[in-house]
């Protein structure tokens, strides 16, 4: 984790105090150290054993020009899942040729622009229906061009507990993918076509996987199909298997470090993932293909910082709540996955001799504006840190409640390099008012 806390007991990154940002730019505000995903990504990149591959960041984790141009610069290439996060990432410097477009229901605009990019279009486009590949052969022939199309499979895994039933895409009840049983009659209509070439089969099992056992078990099924296709003439074209991402991440306990046995052991790094499914990939005999992986989360999640303002505290029926001003509007994985994130304090280390429960919710009028019961001081601190939220954070955030979306800081080299402009509550209502006049 990329925090610590200064001789004063401030809470840092990168050397600069939080403190000191939420001065400069208020709350609820996200902070990222960019130098930390950069390391995360050259980390991955040395577990590919010499391999041809790609690492295809998911853009939808955290969509922010200096993140993507941060994980460009180290080699990454982009997983996009609508025709804006195609356009982000070709602004950021990732070229069309290591992009890979995902996702059940792309727009006919869409499918253009990905097939129009660079010379040759993006690297692939993720087909997840037989139904798709009709549409894309008919895009393609408008524009006299030949699109690169992967297969997407479904591997039809229960991932049962292995992580959060919303998060889960991999089972056969998903709206993901092509099932394992339809992959042969895709690959011939794929074939059947003069305007789409096959390079590439892929897979995803889900996300916040806490195990190698799941993401090895899809690509069991992924190499195994390839293997068959390779055995006669409609595998000669792949290029590349993409095993996907969901690797997890450590989001720690609520609870102070002096009570170790409420803490989960952590997930595997994402490295291990990839040792993983590389050597299954030597096993299969498939070395010569280039292996891609989709990371999103874990490149950015333990990275970034939600920082608040405590607004008031409360003591009711013996519950002491805490209000603070960064609600489920800015981070909305609480309430849509009953997700904890750790918060503390940002002018203080918890003292465990004096730390209390206190129930943290947000301004939302629901009552799902909740984010846990933490242990804080007994004096409630006038600002915290809500850790972890480098990702799926400012990318699901929302204006529900008239509410302002959170300011972004960027942080490089032990300064701010970067920061978005907070809209002004007048223009939200103005707009608002204006709205079917």
């Amino acid at each position: 984790m990329p925090f610590s806390r200064d001789e004063s007991g401030v809470l840092t990154l990168d050397g600069i105090e939080l403190t000191e940002l939420v001065q400069r730019f208020g709350t609820p505000s996200y902070v990222y150290d960019l130098d930390a995903m950069a390391l995360a990504a050259r980390t991955l990149q040395s577990a590919f054993d010499g391999v041809s591959h790609l690492v295809a960041y998911a853009v939808k984790a955290n969509a922010a020009g200096g993140v993507v141009r941060a994980l460009a610069c180290e080699g990454c290439g982009a997983d996009v899942v609508s025709g804006a996060e195609l356009m982000v990432a070709l602004a950021c410097g990732i070229t069309a040729d290591r992009i890979v477009f995902s996702g059940v229901a792309k727009t006919d605009e869409e499918l253009d622009r990905a097939i129009a990019c660079g010379p040759h279009g993006i690297q692939a486009v993720q087909i997840e229906s037989p139904e798709e590949i009709a549409r894309l052969e008919a895009r393609a022939r408008v524009a006299g061009r030949k699109a690169r199309v992967s297969i997407r499979v479904n591997p039809g895994l229960d991932l049962k507990d292995a992580t959060h039933a919303n998060i889960a895409t991999g089972h056969a009840a998903a709206k993901f993918g092509v099932a394992s049983a339809e992959v042969g009659r895709a690959v011939d209509m794929v074939a059947a076509s003069r305007h789409l070439e096959l390079v590439g089969l892929a897979t995803h099992v889900g996300s916040q996987l806490s195990s190698t056992t799941p993401y090895v078990q899809s690509a069991r099924v992924l190499f195994a199909i390839a293997r068959a296709l390779r055995q006669g003439a409609r595998g000669r074209s792949l290029s590349f298997l993409d095993t996907g991402g969901g690797f997890g991440i450590d989001y720690g306990s609520p609870f102070p470090p002096g009570r170790p046995e409420h803490s989960p052991p952590p997930p595997p790094a994402p490295a291990d993932y990839v040792r993983a499914v590389r050597s299954e990939q030597r096993g299969a005999g498939l070395d010569d293909l280039a292996l891609y992986v989709e990371p999103g989360r874990s490149l950015v999640a333990s990275h970034g910082v939600l920082v608040a303002r405590v607004v008031q505290a409360k003591v009711a029926s013996g519950v002491r709540w805490l209000m603070i001003d960064a609600g489920m509007n800015d981070l909305l994985r609480p309430a849509l996955y009953q997700a904890v994130h750790r918060i503390v304090p940002l002018e203080h280390e918890i003292d465990e001799r004096h730390a209390a429960p206190w129930r943290v919710v947000g301004p939302v009028c629901e009552s799902t504006d909740d984010f846990g019961q933490h242990p804080l001081n007994l004096d409630p601190p006038g600002a915290v840190a809500i850790l972890d939220a480098g990702a799926y954070g400012y990318a699901m955030a929302s204006q529900y409640n008239g509410r302002q979306l959170p300011v972004e800081i960027f942080v490089a080299g032990g300064r701010v390099v970067g920061s978005t402009v907070r809209r002004s509550v007048e223009a939200w209502a103005e707009e608002r008012a204006a709205a079917g006049a």
